[in-house]
């Protein structure tokens, strides 16, 4: 088994680390933020992701598990660091700060993995020359692949085992090297390509669910000033074999969707279908308060209940969260936001407590369909209310039980606009 040097203990990094780790690889894990270095060490895991604090601080009892501030030699490099959006262009500092510290180790026949999601060339254009500095070449003294993540928040470590892997290496040796490390503990089906095929594999696949989402959005707003019910014509609509038409919501969220058409059009140049999809659903924000608004008209010092800040149902994760936004653009515009998120830690946003949320506001905005929602009493949590609207973005709750409460409801694209 290989001595993995993987660096980055981030939501990608640290289960992968494990992963690795628990099936029989040395893996030194690295971090320049010294907090988290010295937390997993007592076994205190900062990635919020079901299971994973058992299974690091498994790996960690195994020794196959250690942790660093630093790089150390070793037969693999594995680059997990964040690759965030800086304007509509990747930030790729982190990954070049990463490339750079692997340099001075870096000997032959070592393995490089990028594991960041990238615009397309990065790999060849911007990794590749860095580690060329060493006066080792690649293809020649060292192999250098890149390996995307294919997994969701909240299913990880499953699918970071169980779902196919794409490899993409700079000559067919490199990919076969990547192959044979993520072979000893994928059991998704693994294929090899080119480095840059991979980076735009990556990009296709979180820009189809972009394109998708905003053909969904744009749908509902056509659904309200045509008088009908979005989700009913969407589910009728994937009746159809060959359809599979995604959900509306208040935007789009997350680490990778927003982020990835804007890589693609950053190697490519100009694309009308992808710009226009990101100013569609960056866009659906500023519509919910507009909706908001619009239902609170004659309502004197509005006080609005947000529930639900992450980006999606399920968990805590606030990055290129939709609800942040709303909450945002609401209280420029005036209005007493209270916000409730039973996955979101309170040191990470202002929160408050369901009770005190509710309590004399005027309406609840729905923005992410977190499970707990759904067995909220709209009784009593309308006792609380000086007025009784309901509008849910994501068509989450059970409308008859909160209109038998006294509650008008207002979803997302049903149609109901004034």
């Amino acid at each position: 088994m290989a001595h993995v040097c993987l660096l980055g203990l981030g939501y990608i990094g640290l289960p992968t680390a494990a992963s690795l780790s628990l099936h029989g690889n040395k893996v030194t894990g690295v971090d320049v933020r010294p907090n988290v270095v010295e937390d997993l060490k007592r076994g205190n895991v900062h990635v919020r992701e079901p299971d994973l604090t058992a299974v690091v601080r498994d790996a960690l009892r195994t020794g196959n598990l250690v942790l660093s501030h630093e790089p150390v030699a070793a037969d693999v490099f594995l680059l997990c660091v964040q690759s965030p959006l800086d304007g509509q262009r990747a930030d790729l500092r982190y990954l070049k700060a990463a490339t750079e510290s692997v340099v001075p180790l870096l000997r032959a026949g070592n393995l490089v993995i990028v594991e960041s999601t990238v615009p397309p060339g990065t790999t060849n254009n911007v990794v590749r020359p860095l580690l060329e500095s060493s006066g080792l070449q690649a293809g020649r003294d060292f192999y250098l692949a890149f390996c995307p993540e294919r997994v969701m928040p909240g299913q990880i470590l499953r699918e970071i085992v169980e779902n196919d892997r794409v490899i993409g290496g700079i000559d067919a040796e490199s990919a076969a090297r990547a192959k044979e490390l993520y072979s000893t503990f994928v059991r998704g089906e693994i294929f090899t390509t080119d480095c840059t095929t991979a980076e735009f594999v990556k990009l296709i696949e979180n820009a189809y669910r972009d394109v998708n989402i905003a053909f969904a959005n744009d749908l509902s707003w056509m659904a309200e000033r045509l008088g009908v019910n979005v989700w009913d014509a969407i589910s009728l609509a994937n009746r159809h074999p060959r359809v599979q038409v995604l959900r509306p919501g208040p935007g789009v969220g997350g680490h990778c969707i927003p982020v990835d058409s804007w890589f693609i059009m950053e190697a490519v140049g100009e694309s009308p279908l992808l710009r226009t999809t990101r100013n569609l659903n960056d866009a659906m924000p500023g519509r919910v308060v507009e909706m908001v608004l619009r239902d609170l008209e004659g309502v004197a010092s509005p006080k609005v209940a947000i529930w639900g800040v992450a980006y999606k149902g399920g968990v805590g994760d606030l990055r290129g969260s939709p609800g942040v936004e709303v909450v945002l653009q609401l209280s420029k515009r005036g209005v007493r936001v209270v916000a409730y998120d039973p996955h979101v830690p309170h040191n990470e946003f202002s929160l408050s407590p369901l009770d005190e949320c509710v309590k004399d506001s005027d309406c609840i905005a729905v923005l992410a369909d977190h499970r707990e929602f759904r067995f909220i009493d709209p009784a009593s949590v309308g006792r609380e209310m000086r007025h009784k609207y309901l509008i849910d973005t994501r068509n989450c709750l059970d409308h008859g039980r909160w209109r038998q409460a006294g509650f008008r409801v207002h979803v997302l694209g049903d149609g109901t606009a004034k």
